[in-house]
């Protein structure tokens, strides 16, 4: 996707990528990170958080996803959202995963915030108005337990192979990498997280440009178990679908036991 600082706008386009990926046969769809809505300034997504706390009034984005998941029957996983907490200057940045019937099935809150400044290129402290979450989260679904990320997340190894210990067989990363790290960092850290983990690697992604300070390098894909991309979307806005053989993360698990040759 290639998100604005247009809620309405966006979550209409999710709904149509949405439909599109239940045309082609998909069962479990991910959202990138930010699908809702992309600020000039970190500070802007405050007004747009929305409680996801059991009994609290859906707010216009999980209302619309919610919506989206009855109308495809898909198993929603939702990259990035703005969620309230209990301090008014931050929310978390919040990974949600709707059942087919729109309920609210799990939530993961980013750990890692993305809090960089690189000369001329690249300046973000998403610290600013976000609080980090406090652990990793395995949610499961009808083919196998599945592990959320957001973004930043893939740079740290050990989360995912936590979510592994945890039984995680699929690794999610919806993210929006920027430009001038995803051209030379997007594969090679996705990939490895598969190969080391032995598991499949979900990352949709934004791509283009948000605003002028936002521009991001796009490539959503799936990685499988052996680290072989076998699903790859352009350079825009589109849909990218694989079929995921579970049984080959065990073959892959079995024939090269290094999860069981771990020393620490």
């Amino acid at each position: 996707m290639t998100s604005k600082a247009d809620v309405a706008g966006n979550l209409d386009n999710a709904a149509r990528l949405l439909a599109q990926a239940s045309r082609r046969g998909a069962k479990l769809a991910v959202l990138p990170e930010n699908f809702a809505f992309i600020g000039v300034h970190e500070r802007d997504k405050l007004p747009f958080a929305e409680s996801l706390e059991p009994g609290s009034q859906p707010g216009p984005i999980i209302t619309a996803m919610a919506e989206a998941a009855r109308r495809t029957g898909m198993i929603l996983v939702l990259g990035g959202m703005p969620e309230r907490g209990p301090d008014p200057d931050h929310v978390y940045n919040t990974c949600a995963v709707l059942a087919p019937d729109g309920r609210l099935v799990a939530r993961y809150r980013k750990v890692h915030l993305f809090d960089i400044a690189i000369p001329g290129a690249a300046e973000f402290r998403e610290s600013a108005s976000v609080s980090p979450g406090d652990g990793p989260v395995v949610v499961d679904t009808p083919w196998a337990p599945v592990g959320l990320s957001v973004c930043y997340d893939l740079r740290f190894p050990e989360l995912y192979r936590a979510l592994v210990a945890g039984g995680a067989r699929a690794l999610v990363v919806p993210a929006a990498f920027t430009m001038h790290t995803g051209k030379d960092h997007w594969h090679v850290l996705l990939r490895a997280r598969a190969i080391e983990n032995q598991a499949y690697v979900l990352a949709a992604a934004q791509v283009g440009r948000a605003n002028d300070k936002r521009h991001c390098y796009g490539h959503a894909l799936i990685v499988d178990p052996w680290g072989i991309v076998v699903a790859e979307a352009s350079d825009v806005e589109g849909v990218a679908v694989a079929e995921l053989d579970l049984g080959l993360v065990e073959r892959t698990r079995r024939e090269m036991p290094c999860l069981g040759h771990r020393k620490m």
